[in-house]
């Protein structure tokens, strides 16, 4: 190529760059759009001032979000699922922080077959879950009853916390706990004044994610649902089948606001990239 040549070739490579970097950008700005939608059109349902679900809306009123705490049942609900999600979130990090610190330290060779164990209910529909802990716990004698709700959704939150601690301890150097012991330090001394700040991040992120995703299950609720024990998702489903009015738009925009100010506080508090491991 000759010296003349040269800047036609690098002007025609620059514009196919930012011709390529146009579509890949359009692209993008769609995606979003086609995610997004169905979102924002919930919200602004939400808003409607008409006795029944109708978009664009025609009005403006908050007179379903006064529907919320009108609503009995949504309440009672609200607080078996807020107790639900504490409570299984709770057993799950008893369960799960000692067995990430167990596998990422550990050198047996059965660790990664147990962390694909703990790991399995990411991958495993919520409705066969459900109905596996239906007929397992039924046999066990639980039945129907909070007790059967808590174990499942132990369950379920469990890889959230496994997930998010493991990849943050794998992060932290074994030095900082070496030099610990060398120091005098016990076991528990060594956990508690080096161990535990170190994977704070992990541990919240991880119980933020397991409260959030026991809060908003259906799946698996829906399977042991009764006049004491039915959650929120449970309680929506059921009056969405027999009501066509705005006020689960509502409910659903306050969720939707609840698990973003919990993200935001994440990132603000820790940063979303110490909930995993760098590869």
């Amino acid at each position: 190529m000759t010296a003349a040549a040269a800047p036609a070739e690098l002007h025609r490579r620059r514009r196919r760059t930012d011709w390529e970097r146009m579509v890949l950008g359009a692209f993008v700005a769609l995606f979003f759009a086609f995610v997004m939608a169905p979102i924002l059109i919930v919200v602004v349902v939400a808003f409607g001032a008409k006795e029944y679900v109708s978009f664009p809306i025609e009005g403006f009123s908050f007179r379903w979000f006064y529907r919320i705490v009108e609503y009995r049942p949504f309440i009672d609900s609200f607080i078996v699922s807020l107790y639900l999600a504490f409570s299984s979130t709770f057993l799950a990090g008893i369960i799960g922080v000692p067995a990430a610190l167990a596998l990422v330290r550990g050198r047996s060779r059965f660790a990664t077959a147990i962390s694909t164990f703990l790991l399995s209910p990411l991958s495993m529909p919520l409705i066969v879950l459900g109905l596996a802990f239906l007929f397992y716990l039924s046999a066990l004698g639980f039945g129907v009853s909070f007790l059967s709700l808590l174990v499942s959704h132990t369950v379920v939150g469990l890889p959230y916390i496994v997930r998010t601690v493991a990849g943050v301890y794998r992060s932290v150097s074994a030095d900082f706990e070496e030099s610990a012991s060398i120091l005098g330090a016990s076991k528990w001394q060594t956990f508690r004044l080096v161990t535990l700040p170190l994977i704070r991040p992990g541990i919240f992120a991880g119980s933020l994610f397991s409260v959030l995703i026991s809060f908003d299950n259906l799946p698996v609720s829906f399977f042991f649902g009764s006049a004491q024990t039915n959650t929120l998702p449970v309680v929506m489903l059921s009056y969405i089948e027999h009501q066509f009015d705005p006020s689960i738009a509502a409910l659903s925009a306050v969720q939707m606001l609840v698990a973003v100010v919990a993200l935001f506080v994440v990132e603000r508090v820790y940063g979303l990239k110490h909930m995993s491991a760098p590869t």
